[in-house]
């Protein structure tokens, strides 16, 4: 049984709070992402339906690895079957309205093609967002249901206002987005305490989603507004019951400095600074065990002059994990092929760590050509030397904003994939896991966002 660890502290002086926004929004109040997600605005009906799609294009060149096999990270999710693929990448669907002035609710079901929507292979479409939120207390409303935990910025901001094609940091997809597996199954035991997992009993994510309660509100005062959420749930697929011998916890705190003279001072886009820190704990059953999961970050934000020349913003972000790690399967199942290169590497235990971060910006060249930059950096399984991996990526891209709610996005990423220490690997069988890592193809992508 792995040991639950005590949460840790940041000491954090935050200047802003975080926002952008997806669906209806109330741009008469200034946006913080607790507010845009469990609330309707005020003048809202009892019914309001909205939603977007994103069509996608992705190209790799498909580079083998030393066995002839491509490696999956050289293929387009989630069918991982080619290297270059259109796509529905999302469709989603929302109806979210007032009851009375105190009782806001969201439903929405999504039904894109994506990791959310295969579950044990399958494409499931299903509900992704159902919670109502009360407001009768001061300083502390409650929301219920199916709701986002408090996390990463990445987590937390709407699809609107995310760049780089929808693809997330290395840090965030591999830690954040970490599948669930099925809780029935005795799963083959491998090195390093590891086990692995065949695709059929990886039930897929929640895109940070969880049922459950959340206990949230904001505060202004002056230029400066204050925000936190602090969650109890299910950790668990949300097509199935609770899969942890214990409750997920996780909370968020942040501030933010409105900034006034250049750019909107209110809504969605605002100019602001924002600092955040944030945690989350969970003990996940696998194996027929308990073990320890925590994820924590902590970041800062900048946004200024959104949709204005030479408008600009800022993100940077560092998540730390420990606990139970997820290693995806290096390729397709393939005749003669070891579990290890072909199912899913899950290591449960307490001592095992990974860390990253990610620096992202972008500028306004006019008020609707955008161009960003984003570096992230991952750093997987530090403390088993063998099977730690470093996984770097620089992403190019730019947008044209059509509307505030539709635009056009074209990106390049360089990605590079390294192994530290190879001298744990026998000589004679360094050369596979060698060319894996040298096979990273660049990936070049075409994205639209189209609301309605």
């Amino acid at each position: 049984m792995g040991k639950r660890k005590q949460p840790k502290k940041y000491a954090i002086y935050a200047l802003a709070v975080v926002v952008l926004a997806a669906g209806s929004i109330d741009s008469a109040a200034a946006a913080n992402w607790f507010k845009m997600e469990g609330i309707s605005p005020t003048q809202a009906p009892l019914l309001n339906f909205s939603g977007f799609f994103i069509p996608l294009y992705k190209y790799m060149n498909g580079t083998a690895a030393e066995n002839g096999q491509i490696p999956r990270f050289n293929l387009v999710a989630p069918q991982d079957t080619s290297s270059k693929s259109f796509n529905i990448l999302f469709a989603h669907i929302m109806l979210r309205g007032n009851i009375n002035k105190h009782i806001s609710y969201m439903l929405a079901g999504e039904f894109g093609n994506n990791q959310f929507t295969h579950v044990g292979g399958n494409y499931t479409p299903q509900l992704m967002d159902a919670h109502a939120t009360l407001s009768y207390v001061p300083g502390a409303r409650l929301e219920v249901g199916i709701i986002r935990a408090p996390g990463p910025e990445e987590d937390m901001q709407g699809y609107p206002n995310f760049a780089f094609g929808f693809n997330y940091s290395t840090v965030v997809q591999q830690l954040m987005l970490q599948p669930f597996y099925s809780t029935n199954t005795n799963y083959r035991s491998g090195p390093y305490e590891s086990y692995s997992v065949p695709g059929k009993n990886i039930m897929g994510n929640n895109a940070f989603r969880y049922p459950g309660a959340e206990v949230m509100d904001w505060f202004r005062a002056g230029n400066m507004e204050y925000a936190y959420g602090m969650m109890v749930g299910n950790f668990g697929p949300l097509v199935a019951t609770n899969t942890s011998s214990g409750a997920l916890v996780a909370a968020r705190l942040q501030a933010s400095y409105i900034l006034k003279g250049f750019g909107p001072i209110h809504g969605p886009f605002r100019s602001d600074v924002t600092g955040f820190l944030w945690y989350q704990h969970a003990n996940p059953i696998f194996n027929g065990q308990s073990y320890s999961m925590t994820r924590d970050g902590l970041g800062l934000t900048y946004t200024q002059g959104y949709m204005h020349r030479w408008g600009r913003w800022l993100k940077f972000e560092y998540i730390r994990g420990s606990g139970m790690i997820d290693a995806p399967a290096v390729f397709n199942a393939y005749a003669g092929a070891a579990p290890t290169l072909t199912d899913a590497q899950v290591y449960p235990g307490s001592q095992n760590t990974a860390k990253g971060y990610y620096v992202s910006g972008g500028f306004f060249v006019t008020n609707r050509l955008e161009f960003d930059l984003r570096y992230d950096f991952y750093d997987r399984l530090p403390n088993v030397a063998t099977q730690e991996r470093i996984f770097k990526t620089w992403a190019i891209g730019g947008q044209y904003h059509i509307t505030k709610s539709t635009r056009i996005m074209v990106d390049y990423f360089v990605r590079s994939v390294k192994i530290p220490d190879l001298s744990g690997i026998p000589p004679a069988q360094r050369v596979l896991p060698q060319s894996v890592a040298d096979a990273a193809d660049n990936e070049f992508a075409v994205t639209a966002f189209i609301a309605f």
